[in-house]
């Protein structure tokens, strides 16, 4: 099973990369879909999977529902995927949050036995951003500002175990600062407070931090992701600012139930790809905040989640679970 799989994904890219149709087996991928596809959305926007699925109901012939599932941090979606019938007709649209779950040891499924990696969709940058009260023009600088003024900073989230609250008691960690962390109800509300100088720095999504850094709201220090951000080129990235473990990307990407037919996942990952390779798909998913990642085969999915999951789990390690756990969203 693993090498048809693989070789079928070597081969489905060899196409994509040369322009030629992919010739699957006869049987069942020949003739999939024949029917409507599900792509499920847990509590990620639905609007990349929106953009993608457009595509793909063009080239399938056939309908392409997004059902948003949301609430319990993406068990409702995750379930209902695990759940359905393993032929390709239902995926989930994962994100962050599922690696997130799963290290902090709140997911009720395993990313890696109970779905079958289907394709990526794109990284999504979060972007350090401070109050201009705050005198710091770079990471070291606000490093030293908040070393010099313990306690001063707060640092806002968007809710416990989320990507912005790990980021600023990441950040303590290694530079052994006492950064105040202030949870928020969601990613808005983070932004809104440091915005009005409620509280002075924040890690929010670089499609929301954008604007803001842009009028003069906020200052733009640094980004999570190892590259630099296509929507904020000229932020260096936190590994660039001394940091060189501080690698945290968000992520997107399509999964189907455990022992779907590695054709049908082979077909999938290759149309998907295509998708994201036309210029007008790539720049409204780009506008929505999900930038290209390269194209890579179903195993390499695979493998690209389980060094998230090591990776976030690191990072919850770092911080500690119970710190990540025992306070509650107030404010």
């Amino acid at each position: 099973m693993g090498r048809l799989r693989m070789a079928l994904s070597v081969g489905v890219l060899a196409c994509a990369l040369t322009g030629a149709s992919p010739v699957f087996a006869a049987d069942p991928a020949q003739n999939f879909p024949d029917r409507p596809i599900k792509i499920i959305v847990g509590p990620s926007p639905d609007i990349f999977s929106r953009i993608v699925g457009e595509r793909l109901q063009q080239v399938f012939g056939q309908p392409v529902v997004v059902e948003p599932r949301p609430g319990a941090g993406g068990k409702i979606a995750a379930s209902a995927v695990q759940n359905a019938a393993p032929d390709g007709y239902t995926l989930l649209f994962a994100t962050l949050t599922y690696t997130i779950n799963t290290t902090m040891k709140l997911a009720s499924y395993d990313l890696l036995k109970d779905f079958s990696p289907v394709a990526l969709s794109g990284l999504i940058s979060y972007a350090l951003v401070v109050h201009p009260s705050v005198p710091a023009k770079s990471v070291a600088e606000l490093v030293a500002y908040a070393k010099a003024n313990p306690g001063k900073l707060n640092c806002a989230s968007a809710g416990i175990g989320t990507v912005p609250q790990i980021a600023c008691e990441y950040l303590n960690k290694l530079a052994g600062t006492n950064i105040v962390h202030v949870p928020f109800r969601d990613v808005n509300s983070g932004m809104l407070a440091t915005v009005g100088n409620t509280t002075q720095m924040f890690f929010g999504v670089a499609t929301n931090a954008k604007p803001q850094i842009e009028s003069g709201a906020l200052r733009g220090l640094a980004v999570s992701t190892p590259q630099r951000s296509l929507l904020l080129p000229d932020l260096p990235t936190m590994i660039e600012s001394g940091f060189p473990t501080f690698n945290m990307p968000g992520w997107g990407g399509f999964l189907a139930p455990a022992g779907t037919p590695p054709e049908i996942v082979a077909k999938l990952n290759w149309e998907i790809q295509l998708a994201l390779a036309q210029p007008d798909v790539a720049q409204r998913m780009l506008a929505a905040g999900m930038e290209p990642s390269p194209a890579i085969d179903p195993a390499q999915v695979g493998k690209f989640i389980k060094r998230d999951l090591d990776r976030w789990a690191q990072f919850v390690g770092a911080v500690g679970l119970e710190k990540l756990s025992s306070e509650s969203s107030v404010h």
